[in-house]
């Protein structure tokens, strides 16, 4: 049974995201967008390539005039002008026009480039999401945001490019690694702790179920999830205020993430982001200690760090500062009045944020005993 999300824009529908089990239910609702007589350049990497291309390839010939596949390589490190170029260079050898099509199959990393493509290709083209990975399927793949990393700053060059259509297939997760399901889960957290506490006590009531990947909850986690984004990008789709939130985490995250060279998975990255910003919500008195700590606990649960070594906080701070979520000068912070309830911050000082990042420096010996060493990144 196919289940579907309309995204809509200034009242108006722009987009569906579809939810099945079965690529060809997709079928019916690509052939409403117009593509029969039209090129598709499916665009994947070298990790899922091997395991689903041709499959999906087989799957759009019959419905559009030519299928090809551009494969870039995996990895963060990889999302970048150059491979953007390659792409450019790809679609003029295969004269793809402005009325042809991309279609983003892969993680977040596949999503965002080739969004970014189609929003700067002959001044902008067509693109579908086809996500394979957890976190592109409750993230990146929803709300328009696409992008590549300049200089390792992370989506320092993007543009705003709604896709003509999202396909969300959690069959997919099947051939995902074990680490990638966990990056994931850092987005998925984030929604529940900014936006709605039921689905955060969703998450606890359910944890055994999502650790064994069972279908029938994860569908159920993935949809919720596409629901409380779209909320939020149909009320705010430019980031002038309100989807600010979404970035809960993600302030000192992306700063983690160029320290650590990339070396940190984006989930991780946000989840060490999150514990700073949960403890800086609780030192301000709005969220009781337990909260901070059970926050804290539900991410080493889905095997996500909360301290991390090789950083230097005075570094981060000022890497902070070089982040494209810089606003006149001043540093977004997104912070929790409570459970469900985020709010943008503008008033945390560098004093704050400094506490908050020696909160999760890791020293031998200060990590509680029973967080294992998963909760070491």
């Amino acid at each position: 049974m196919t289940t579907t999300i309309e995204v809509h824009q200034d009242k108006q529908k722009i987009y569906d995201i579809l939810f099945d089990e079965q690529m060809e239910c997709f079928a019916e609702h690509f052939q409403t967008l117009g593509f029969q007589n039209r090129k598709l350049c499916i665009v994947t990497d070298s990790n899922i390539e091997p395991h689903h291309a041709e499959n999906v390839r087989t799957f759009f010939e019959p419905l559009t005039e030519y299928v090809c596949v551009f494969t870039m390589p995996a990895g963060e490190n990889h999302k970048t002008v150059e491979t953007v170029c390659a792409l450019y260079q790809f679609l003029i050898e295969h004269h793809f026009d402005r009325h042809d099509c991309l279609a983003a199959f892969g993680g977040g990393v596949v999503g965002d480039l080739t969004g970014f493509a189609a929003a700067t290709y002959l001044r902008g083209i067509d693109f579908i999401q086809i996500p394979t990975s957890l976190l592109a399927m409750v993230d990146s793949s929803v709300g328009g945001k696409t992008g590549v990393d300049f200089d390792a700053y992370k989506n320092m060059v993007g543009a705003f490019k709604m896709p003509k259509a999202v396909y969300i297939n959690t069959a997919f997760l099947e051939t995902l690694p074990e680490i990638q399901y966990f990056n994931g889960m850092a987005e998925v957290i984030k929604y529940g702790a900014i936006l709605d506490l039921s689905f955060y006590e969703f998450l606890l009531t359910h944890m055994a179920e999502v650790l064994a990947h069972d279908p029938e909850i994860i569908t159920q986690m993935v949809i919720r999830c596409c629901e409380l984004k779209c909320r939020v990008v149909e009320e705010d789709p430019l980031e002038h205020g309100l989807r600010a939130i979404l970035n809960f985490g993600h302030t000192v995250g992306h700063a983690i993430e160029k320290q650590k060279e990339f070396q940190l998975l984006h989930g991780q990255c946000v989840a060490l982001g999150m514990v700073c910003a949960a403890y800086l919500s609780w030192k301000r008195g709005m969220i009781e200690q337990e909260e901070y700590l059970e926050l804290r606990d539900v991410l080493v649960a889905f095997r996500l760090p909360i301290t991390v070594d090789g950083i230097s906080k005075e570094e981060i701070l000022t890497l902070m500062k070089s982040d494209k979520k810089m606003d006149a000068n001043t540093l977004k912070f997104i912070l929790l009045r409570a459970i469900g309830d985020a709010y943008v911050d503008q008033t945390v000082t560098d004093e704050e944020i400094l506490e908050a990042i020696e909160v999760v420096l890791y020293q031998e010996g200060e990590i509680d005993k029973e967080m294992g060493e998963s909760a070491k990144a």
